[in-house]
């Protein structure tokens, strides 16, 4: 898997992608299905190798010449938490300023896509309270932990009650009722609830304390819209979608992040949020257009349906149906139609060749055909 992804980037770097973006996972994910609660009890194999972004992310840098690195994304909550993460971000930006001073790493980070991740690191309920609250305290931990991290990387020296308390309202739950199972555990009607920080220090600051911050791009992955807010008035951080996120979404989050952007990062623009897609594309030579395009969409359908059911353990034909709407599929003329249908013209695409497809050659040929036959198509319909 190793040999393909290096494969696969050495191509992209040739080609002229701008980021190579690399999920990041921690624990087995085979081992969980047998704990008490498994968050992917039918997904089959590991969800993902790389369990250090920062050494892959350099090793990744010495084997090409043009193209950035980025996570997708970086759970600061687990592995040590932000402190932790924050001096691995700041001395792996210092040693890619020794090796490519004009390249950037490119930071997402978020809360982790699996709680069972984070469990082991004590992030998990430690009360009747925080039980009841859980769903909504998550988050909470997360922009506890994003303040930590960022303003550790400001170059900060700070204590833990220098951070923005955890005080839960109505206003954090999705129902009445929800709300009032936390009062009923805390025993009072209160309007306000305030929740023991998770983290406990008293003043420090990372070294090193000069490095190359221009070399950083910080990006949230997360649509708590208040969240997003949040970490901008800390430093610049760009937002994360996901592939199914729904076009109003996208749309409110471009007007939020307008007018909430941190200052240091200039105007916000809309390749700010990189719109991600699956990108099921077939140009092999040796079919017409015909066949490619039935090709395409029977790897689409496979594929998807595969990853449906390896999470929920039963295939939701609208759940696949969505996914699909949200991806590109067919042959390069099909393909590119779709891209000037679906998206803005000054979107930036996340493209992911490699989804349920470990044949790296295959990978590949679809990489440069998107490059070759695919983007000249765009640029044209741009025109």
């Amino acid at each position: 898997m190793f040999n393909n992804y290096f494969e696969q980037v050495a191509a992209a770097d040739r080609l002229g992608f701008g980021v190579a973006w690399l999920a990041q996972a921690h624990l087995s994910t085979v081992t969980q299905k047998l704990n008490s609660k498994p968050v992917v009890p039918h997904w089959q194999g590991e969800v993902g190798l790389c369990t250090d972004f920062p050494q892959l992310a350099l090793e990744t840098f010495r084997r090409t010449k043009r193209i950035d690195v980025g996570s997708a994304v970086v759970a600061i909550v687990a592995s040590g938490g932000p402190i932790a993460q924050a001096e691995r971000i700041a001395n792996t930006v210092q040693f890619l300023s020794l090796q490519s001073p004009d390249r950037k790493l490119h930071v997402g980070f978020s809360a982790g896509r699996f709680e069972f991740m984070a469990r082991p690191y004590g992030i998990l309920p430690r009360n009747a309270v925080e039980e009841a609250a859980w769903p909504a305290l998550r988050g909470q931990i997360f922009i506890e932990a994003a303040e930590i991290f960022l303003r550790l990387l400001r170059g900060d020296t700070f204590a833990s009650d220098d951070v923005r308390p955890t005080v839960l309202t109505r206003a954090n739950f999705r129902s009445d009722d929800d709300w009032q199972a936390v009062q009923d555990a805390a025993g009072a009607e209160a309007e306000a609830i305030e929740i023991e920080r998770r983290y406990e220090f008293e003043d420090i600051s990372i070294v090193p304390k000069e490095w190359p911050r221009n070399q950083l791009q910080l990006i949230a992955g997360t649509h708590d819209p208040r969240a997003q807010e949040f970490v901008n008035t800390i430093l610049p951080v760009k937002v994360f979608n996901l592939s199914i996120t729904s076009p109003e979404i996208i749309e409110s989050t471009h007007e939020r992040m307008r007018e909430h952007y941190h200052p240091e990062g200039g105007e916000w623009q809309r390749r700010d949020m990189p719109r991600t897609t699956f990108v099921f594309l077939n140009a092999e030579k040796d079919l017409t257009a015909e066949q490619q395009s039935a090709a395409a969409h029977e790897e689409a359908r496979l594929a998807l349906g595969e990853y449906w059911k390896a999470l929920e353990g039963t295939l939701d034909p609208a759940k696949v149906e969505k996914a699909v709407d949200n991806a590109l599929i067919g042959n390069p003329e099909q393909v590119a139609a779709q891209a000037l249908a679906r998206y803005h013209p000054e979107d930036r695409l996340m493209t992911w060749f490699d989804f349920f497809n470990h044949d790296s050659a295959r990978v590949i040929r679809n990489m440069e055909a998107w490059m070759e036959q695919v983007v000249p198509l765009i640029e044209r319909g741009l025109e």
